[in-house]
């Protein structure tokens, strides 16, 4: 691209690459502080493929932090906290804390259109068959050249366009990891044998090859998932017949599927990208980080990336950013995806028909008879265990705070407009000069065990004390000089 010199102010504070659930979330998290927001996506239509993912627990309390949840949950089923590590059926633990302990099943591309809603609703502009083609960026902002030719001018761009990211390979970050090595086919299609004969024939395969199911998924409808015959590095999705061919090679039937709804493949390829961030240029959700679907934690963990990730870069577009905030961005988040890339490589060992393999599960599966190895796992796969670095202090320090009741109600309710929150029991601190940017409640009956709490927009503890001089040097370290 050619360079040039730009002496207006851009149209935009931020244009995001990708509409998928990360870029419509992060859009959305930045109007909250009304930043000049445009999404572009390089798919002309919304996704059709009517694949069911899971919302965890822990973004389904953030979309209640948001005063979302109430729109989304007539949408899905909700399903037990249960079964997410490597398939191992247990029962939820008993001591699961949080107020939306359960899995919530949505067809994506109704999550999707939900969350691009909301972001056009607060006021984001969404342009479709626009694709990234090239960048540049100087001191002042970002240039993007589209598919077309047309030049775009931001303050910042975040590339949130998956796996295959082109923001990234233009930025030429490294994407380091494993290829995948197996590959399986997923999808919905009618069966033509009575279910008896499927449950039969599925529990028995399924004692030694975990990458099987035929569920049910509606009336007559099945969610099939097969091995694939090899990997192959195509995008596009395998047949009908490539379904028909894997299930007769490992059930001996191709249970009379057809008339499918949707197909797709998918590998366990897992890679990291070396860095979150090139100066004004971002990445977030596949973008930064991809590993295989095993838990269902792909989709949550890019949402939360654009929940950490909103509030910091529209702090800093409004100007009131400490110098450092937009480095936590990927200090708190790359740490969490590679946690996530962790534990997902360990269960698709555990998902191996190997000996060793499944000696392991069975060794695993004794264990998660005990109630705090259960729920260690469970809080790894549902991120309610993520603990940012804060420094040193209590355990709640850097932990998310459940969805208390407090006097007004619930406490992610007075989240909804992304600002951080002071949760005073002493009823005797202040956020005195950071009233524009922190709310404040005095509730000596909220039920949490700290005299004081600054939560960040993120429902993050920032702070726990009842010294006001430590917590204004916390309110300047998080939310900038004060405005007075």
């Amino acid at each position: 691209m050619h360079s040039s010199q730009y002496t207006t102010e851009p149209p935009y504070d931020v244009i995001i690459a990708g509409c998928g659930p990360t870029g419509a979330m992060l859009a959305a998290e930045l109007r909250l502080h009304d930043v000049r927001v445009l999404v572009l996506e390089k798919e002309t239509q919304p996704a059709s493929a009517v694949r069911i993912v899971g919302l965890h627990i822990r973004s389904l309390e953030l979309m209640a932090m948001r005063g979302l949840l109430d729109r989304i949950l007539p949408h899905g089923r909700r399903r037990p906290a249960s079964a997410f590590f490597a398939a191992i059926a247990k029962p939820a633990p008993k001591s699961l804390d949080s107020r939306y302990a359960y899995l919530l099943g949505i067809p994506q591309p109704v999550i999707e259109g939900l969350l691009e809603e909301h972001a056009i609703e607060l006021g984001a502009k969404v342009r479709r068959g626009c694709a990234v083609a090239g960048l540049e960026q100087d001191d002042e902002g970002v240039t993007v050249e589209l598919s077309d030719g047309e030049q775009l001018r931001s303050r910042y761009l975040v590339g949130c366009d998956g796996g295959r990211s082109t923001v990234r390979k233009l930025l030429g970050v490294g994407f380091p990891g494993e290829p995948a090595r197996t590959e399986s086919l997923m999808g919905e299609m009618e069966v033509g044998v009575p279910q008896e004969q499927i449950a039969v024939t599925v529990a028995e395969i399924r004692e030694t090859q975990q990458r099987f199911w035929l569920r049910p998924a509606g009336v007559g409808v099945y969610s099939v998932l097969v091995p694939a015959a090899g990997v192959s590095d195509r995008a596009e999705p395998p047949t009908l017949e490539d379904f028909k061919h894997q299930l007769r090679a490992i059930a001996g039937t191709d249970f009379g599927v057809h008339s499918p709804r949707w197909l797709s493949r998918f590998g366990d390829a897992t890679r990291l990208a070396e860095r979150y961030r090139v100066d004004r240029v971002l990445l977030a959700g596949d973008a930064a980080h991809i590993h295989p679907p095993i838990g269902g934690q792909g989709l949550n963990l890019g949402v939360q990336d654009a929940f950490n990730l909103g509030w910091k870069l529209a702090a800093r577009i409004r100007g009131w950013a400490p110098d450092a905030l937009l480095d936590t961005y990927q200090a708190e988040r790359r740490p969490v995806a590679e946690a996530v890339l962790d534990n997902t490589r360990a269960q698709t060992e555990l998902l191996s028909t190997e000996p060793g393999a499944q000696a392991v599960r069975r060794l695993l599966t004794e264990l998660m008879d005990f109630d705090q190895v259960h729920l260690h796992l469970l809080e790894k796969i549902t991120a309610i265990g993520i603990r940012y670095d804060f420094g040193a202090g209590p355990d709640l320090l850097g932990r998310r705070l459940p969805d208390l009741d407090v006097k007004q109600g619930h406490l992610y309710g007075l989240l909804h407009h992304g600002r951080g929150l002071l949760l005073d029991r002493t009823e005797r601190l202040t956020v005195g000069g950071w009233s524009d940017r922190v709310d404040y409640l005095a509730d000596p009956t909220a039920a949490v065990d700290v005299p004081g709490a600054l939560l960040r927009p993120d429902g993050h503890v920032a702070w726990i004390g009842d010294d006001q001089r430590d917590l204004d040097e916390h309110l300047s370290r998080w939310f900038g000089k004060p405005a007075h």
